[in-house]
């Protein structure tokens, strides 16, 4: 019987050897080496800390065709650091301005501004480095279709294109169908792309793929919805960073416009979607039935 909380214990211990063995001085170095602040700032922005839900889809997404968890982890990697690059530069004062993230000053606290801008910078262009790798997956079509699924879900038209539509709204308001548009690009898009790059790396055919994307998509909808929600009523304890911050930022959420109780049916019914997204799988997708469901139950 699958079980959720080993998985996600056994991939988040897999994950942070990967990061300490290739966010050092010798892996990152070439043509020139790189300089231990930039090394040291890069750590402290993606050890010690972080549930490893991306990479913890790439996983699950790979597994239903058989893939063993070491044959996914670099993919993993790379969209851990991408996860990584975002929260560093999120952070920053011309951002959201946090002080605190996972329990731990945040990169600019600890260093300063420019050196977290460019730990971010040096973090997100790894990221490619690893998919490039042949380690990664031995058929170089394959790679270079990771590569180009990473791009399109943290680019303009993923993560960055929600970041700046975010923004947006805090100046001139949202309607909820541009909520929904922007969460889905903000926070879903790279959500999306973590199941399907596991899915491309297990080689799935095109309705697979299109289902498994489905699910993705609703994944990432209820991971937001949850976060809003949680941003309402968990402690900056229990995150692990400042809660309460959209209200006070004037920031628009579907716990605004639904009230906590609408938002919990909604995430509800988005948790049942994603299910049905799976049920063509079988018991091979339990992995990915369990992460939907811990989405919309986590307390942190």
């Amino acid at each position: 019987m699958y079980d959720f909380f080993a998985d996600i214990a056994d991939c988040a211990r897999a994950v942070e050897a990967g990061l300490t063995q290739r966010l050092d001085a010798g892996p990152l170095s070439g043509p020139g080496p790189a300089a231990a602040r930039l090394v040291a700032a890069m750590r402290h922005g993606s050890l010690e800390g972080g549930k490893r839900l991306r990479p913890l889809l790439v996983r699950q997404a790979a597994a239903i065709f058989n893939l063993r968890s070491d044959q996914s982890l670099q993919a993993g990697l790379a969209v851990e650091m991408v996860h990584c690059y975002s929260l560093i530069h999120d952070d920053l004062p011309a951002m959201d301005d946090d002080d605190l993230r996972r329990g731990r000053p945040t990169v600019h606290k600890a260093y300063d501004e420019a050196t977290a801008i460019l730990a971010g910078d040096a973090l997100l262009t790894q990221a490619f480095a690893l998919l490039a790798d042949p380690a990664c997956h031995p058929d170089p079509a394959i790679r270079i279709a990771l590569v180009a699924e990473l791009a399109a879900g943290s680019g303009a038209g993923g993560m960055v294109g929600g970041q700046m539509r975010d923004i947006e709204g805090e100046k001139g308001g949202f309607s909820g169908d541009e909520i929904s548009t922007m969460q889905a690009m903000k926070t879903g898009a790279l959500i999306r792309a973590s199941v399907r790059i596991g899915a491309m790396l297990g080689g799935a055919d095109p309705r697979a793929l299109s289902a498994l994307s489905a699910y993705g998509e609703a994944a990432g909808r209820a991971f937001q919805l949850a976060d809003d929600i949680l941003d309402v009523t968990a402690s900056p304890q229990a995150m692990g960073k400042a809660t309460g911050k959209d209200a006070g930022m004037g920031k628009q959420t579907l716990v605004g416009q639904l009230g906590l109780e609408g938002a919990r049916a909604r995430l509800d019914e988005i948790v049942t979607h994603a299910l049905a997204c799976l049920r063509t799988f079988g018991p091979r997708a339990d992995g990915l039935r369990a992460t939907a469901r811990y989405f919309a139950s986590r307390e942190n």
